[in-house]
């Protein structure tokens, strides 16, 4: 029972880490919003795994959360967001694809050396959802960096935050008064990032940053 514990958490985080690849890939907004919505439901499974092998079932109601929150309602409303907005388009990179794959891969790397050397003396499930979870934060925060378009900046930011979830719950879980503040954090952010993302399309009928930044220059 514990190798099969072991493999399915190793199998759904490490398909976290695949699905962050695959935001990184992406270069049309509909197609971004498709892999989110997956990479919530991988998440909310490999969330669900860890209550039961832990025997919390606190967690079960965390994974509803992401599952409900994340891959439904969140993915729906980015869809209607761009759908009034207008930007049915290809999505702006900083960075191209290639390079941006490769630097990807590092950080994949890195994260398992720093992680797996770092708890040496944990328990090996733990470590690995924590390894898996680093990679995770650190594609999203490459996401945010590397795409200049507003909408997939705030995908790469709950992807990122996805990978924080996943840490907490491998590290034996957060209290769930936690994990609730978390999720209605994330949809308030949500719900104000969406007002935000009206506001720039009426100001400056775009949600490009770098005409942003052009129009800033101009302006001075």
């Amino acid at each position: 029972m514990n190798n099969l514990a072991f493999d399915i958490a190793h199998l759904l985080a490490g398909g976290l880490v695949l699905i962050s690849l695959m935001l990184l890939y992406q270069d049309r907004l509909t197609s971004l919003l498709n892999a989110f919505a997956l990479q919530a439901f991988v998440l909310s499974l490999s969330v669900a795994w860890q209550a039961y092998v832990q025997n919390a079932p606190h967690l079960y109601l965390t994974a509803g959360i992401a599952l409900s929150v994340k891959a439904v309602i969140i993915p729906l409303a980015l869809r209607r967001i761009i759908r009034r907005l207008g930007i049915h388009r290809e999505i702006e990179t900083a960075i191209n694809v290639g390079p941006t794959m490769l630097a990807g891969l590092g950080l994949i790397a890195l994260s398992m050396v720093v992680v797996l050397r770092v708890t040496s003396e944990a328990d090996m499930l733990a470590r690995e959802d924590l390894a898996f979870a680093l990679s995770v934060v650190l594609l999203g925060l490459l996401m945010m960096v590397t795409r200049r378009n507003a909408v997939s900046q705030v995908v790469g930011f709950m992807s990122l935050e996805n990978g924080l979830i996943l840490a907490a719950t491998g590290a034996k879980g957060m209290p769930f008064v936690v994990e609730i503040s978390v999720a209605f954090s994330v949809l308030i952010a949500f719900i104000v990032i969406g007002i935000f993302l009206f506001r720039i399309r009426e100001r400056f009928d775009s949600v490009d940053l770098e005409a942003m930044d052009e129009f800033r220059g101009e302006a001075h």
